[in-house]
C-alpha cells in the first residue's frame, strides 16, 4: 500500500494517541462533533482507522514510543517504496531523504534529522529481518540441489549448530566441502555478511567456501557461484589495536568476482546435477 495522505497520517496519530483511554465509538463520535477535530473528514479518520488496523499499530496501543514516530515506521514499512530495501545505499543522509519520507515526516512534525535516524532504525529492522527469512530459504534450497546432484552426503551443519563457521558440509570420497551459504533475491546487487567466526574458519580451513545463491521472489534457485576466497581475504578489516576487534562485516560483490557455480563439488556431480551447480548457468542467473 502506498504512503497514506497527509491527513489519514495525522488523524492516525490521533487515534493512536487517545485509543489507549476512550473506546472507537467514543472517539469517532467525538472526532465528527468537535471543532478541534474538524480539519480532518470522518472518511479520512475511517481511512486512518482501517490503516492501522492493517498495520498492526492496533495490537500495541501501550508502546512507550510517541505516536509520530510509530505512524512514520509504519508508513515506510508498509509504504512500498521501491527504495527502502537499498536505502542504506540511497539514503546515506538526512539530505537524501526520498520525497514520500520527506512529505510524511513533515505532516507528522518530524525533522529531515529525526526522520532519517527513524528511517535507518526500519531500514535495519527490515534487512535483517528479510536477511534471515531469505538466508533461511538459500541454505534450504542448496541442500536440496547438493542431494539430488552429488553422490556425496551432504550435512546441513547449521540447523543443529552455528558455531562451525560454515552452514553445509559436503562429505564425498573424492573430496570434502564446508559450505558457507549466502543468499539474495536482487540481481544488481550482492551483499554479504561475514561474521569473525565465519572468517576465521576461512583462514584456518582449506575445505571452507562461501556459496552465493540467488533466489526468485518465490524463493526458488536460480544461480548460484561461488566467490574466491583470495577476494574475501583483501576485502576483510582488519583489527588496528589489541584493544579493538571486529566482529562482522559487509562486503558488497562486484558483478564480475562470483564464478559460476561450485567448482570444488565438481567431482562429486553427478551426470544429471543441476547446471546451477557446474557453472553452464552464469551469474546472477
Amino acid at each position: 500500500m502506498p504512503v497514506p495522505p497527509d491527513p489519514v497520517l495525522r488523524a492516525a496519530v490521533r487515534w493512536l494517541e487517545r485509543l489507549p483511554a476512550s473506546g472507537a465509538a467514543r472517539l469517532r463520535a467525538l472526532f465528527t462533533a468537535h471543532s478541534e477535530f474538524s480539519d480532518i473528514t470522518p472518511t479520512q479518520y475511517e481511512a486512518a482507522y482501517a490503516w492501522i488496523q492493517d498495520t498492526g499499530l492496533l495490537n500495541d496501543l501501550h508502546s512507550g514510543v510517541p505516536a509520530q514516530r510509530r505512524v512514520f515506521d509504519s508508513a515506510m514499512v508498509h509504504g512500498s517504496a521501491p527504495w527502502l530495501p537499498d536505502a542504506d545505499l540511497l539514503v546515506r543522509t538526512p539530505d537524501e531523504l526520498p520525497e514520500d519520507a520527506l512529505r510524511a515526516a513533515a505532516s507528522l512534525g518530524l525533522s529531515e534529522v529525526e526522520a532519517f535516524g527513524q528511517l535507518s532504525a526500519v531500514w535495519g529492522k527490515v534487512d535483517t529481518q528479510q536477511r534471515s527469512r531469505i538466508g533461511a530459504a538459500g541454505e534450504l534450497a542448496l541442500v536440496e540441489l547438493l542431494e539430488v546432484s552429488t553422490n556425496a552426503r551432504i550435512e546441513h551443519v547449521a540447523a543443529w549448530s552455528d558455531g562451525f563457521g560454515y552452514d553445509i558440509a559436503v562429505h564425498a570420497a573424492q573430496h570434502s566441502a564446508h559450505l558457507e551459504a549466502k543468499s539474495t533475491t536482487r540481481r544488481g546487487r550482492l551483499t554479504v555478511y561475514l561474521s569473525r567466526n565465519e572468517y576465521e574458519t576461512m583462514c584456518r580451513d582449506p575445505e571452507w567456501e562461501l556459496v552465493a545463491i540467488r533466489l526468485t521472489s518465490s524463493l526458488e534457485p536460480e544461480a548460484v557461484a561461488t566467490i574466491p576466497k583470495e577476494w574475501i581475504a583483501a576485502q576483510a578489516p582488519a583489527d588496528s589495536s589489541a584493544h579493538g576487534r571486529w566482529e562482522s562485516c559487509r562486503l558488497d560483490v562486484p558483478p564480475g568476482v562470483p564464478v559460476p557455480g561450485i567448482p570444488c563439488v565438481a567431482e562429486a556431480l553427478t551426470g544429471e546435477a543441476s547446471a546451477l551447480l557446474n557453472g553452464a548457468t552464469r551469474w546472477p542467473g
